[in-house]
């Protein structure tokens, strides 16, 4: 080891910079040690379905309150390593958490190589190209659920190009990357148990088997300049009949046929906007989700400007059959449609600190059941305030 020196970097959450590390310079590359601190104060109301007798998602909720009042967070610890050659580069990143319920959990782990500008190749837990931009997202909880591991019958989902997008709770993933001047490549391979993608393993009413592992291949291509970027996805299993389950006459039932489609479209006022947080952004998100006995739709939009973000989500689920014979029957055959509002306002610098940042987040969202497929329409809301602090 040669030395270590005090360094800045750039950490682009929620648009805002800074956050200070300390490098060290190896034979064998550079090291670089940072973390951050984010610790919310929360209130939302009681996330309970549109139609069941089980009123929520979270197995550690009480179902008697009306709204949640918490105290929640994590401290990151990041340690990200890279050689860099002539032409050629290797290094990896390992960012474990310790939250406040006790627990220690894992962001990033990740190793990669490749050659400069051209191609690279990453290894491990980490997440993809972002499908589905959410602007300054300090507190967005919906009325359904939106990524990897949360889908949950009678809640509603909010499909946003994220079940190959890596950080799965069972699986890890292989990413090829291509540059081609202002066009990039990626594509993504997600290997692990795709049971896990929804609650208690249980889908449309039917207790799911697992009898092999999907492979997620999640190609992306995308342009980018100055001031505008665009992108165009999609998602797919590729393994037949790698989970399902046994019908009443014993016949087994693929439900792992899921295929997605995703475009997203970003345009900054000015190009510098992420270190001078002066600038406008303005994000459009598309997605849909052909899965089997299942169609979901979803758009969104946000602008973001002076360290203030509002946002807009749609979203339609047309869902053809549920189990009758579920132990807890429910009709959940028909449309759903879920509406979302999400605002959010930095206060930066706190106490003349340039690494500590308070948000104050709220959101408002509406599940709506088609009126021909019976009557239920349940409103939710929720309110944070985050203290995030780098170091």
């Amino acid at each position: 080891m040669k030395y270590a020196r005090l360094a800045v970097g750039l950490c682009c959450l929620y648009g805002v910079p800074a956050l200070a590390s300390i490098e060290w310079e190896t034979p064998q590359g550079d090291l670089k040690l940072y973390g951050d601190v984010e610790f919310n104060v929360d209130v939302a109301s009681k996330k309970r379905q549109l139609t069941s007798t089980k009123t929520q998602a979270v197995k550690d909720f009480d179902a008697s309150d009306i709204n949640r009042w918490d105290v929640n967070g994590r401290i990151l610890i990041g340690l990200d390593g890279r050689r860099n050659m002539a032409n050629n580069y290797a290094g990896f990143s390992v960012q474990p958490l310790a939250d406040l319920g006790g627990k220690m959990n894992l962001d990033d782990a990740d190793f990669y190589f490749g050659q400069q500008d051209n191609w690279q190749l990453k290894l491990g837990r980490y997440e993809a190209y972002d499908m589905f931009p959410l602007g300054q997202d300090t507190f967005i909880e919906y009325s359904g659920n939106t990524a990897n591991d949360i889908y949950d019958d009678g809640f509603g989902y909010i499909y946003m190009m994220k079940e190959a997008r890596g950080r799965s709770s069972s699986g890890g993933a292989i990413q090829l990357q291509k540059e081609l001047g202002e066009v990039k490549l990626e594509l993504n391979t997600m290997i692990k148990d795709g049971t896990t993608l929804f609650y208690d393993d249980t889908y449309h009413g039917y207790k799911l088997k697992n009898d092999k592992n999907v492979i997620y291949l999640r190609p992306v291509v995308s342009w980018r300049n100055d001031d505008i970027s665009v992108a165009t996805a999609m998602e797919s299993n590729v393994i037949k009949d790698a989970y399902g389950y046994y019908d009443s006459n014993g016949k087994w039932q693929d439900q792992s046929k899921r295929t997605g489609y995703g475009l997203t479209m970003s345009w900054n006022s000015e190009s510098d906007w992420r270190k001078a947080g002066d600038g406008a952004l303005v994000n459009l998100s598309v997605a849909y989700m052909d899965a089997e006995e299942e169609k979901d739709f979803t758009v969104g939009t946000n602008i973001n400007w002076q360290g203030f973000s509002v946002g807009y989500i749609f979203a339609n689920n047309d869902i053809k059959h549920f189990n009758p014979n579920a132990e807890n029957p429910i009709d959940l055959v028909g449309k759903y449609k879920i509406h979302t509002v999400h605002t959010s306002y930095l206060i930066p610098n706190v106490m003349d600190m340039d690494n500590f940042n308070i948000y104050l987040g709220a959101y408002w969202s509406q599940l709506d059941r088609d009126k021909s497929q019976g009557d239920g329409t349940e409103n939710r809301y929720g309110a944070r305030v985050r203290f995030k602090y780098f170091f």
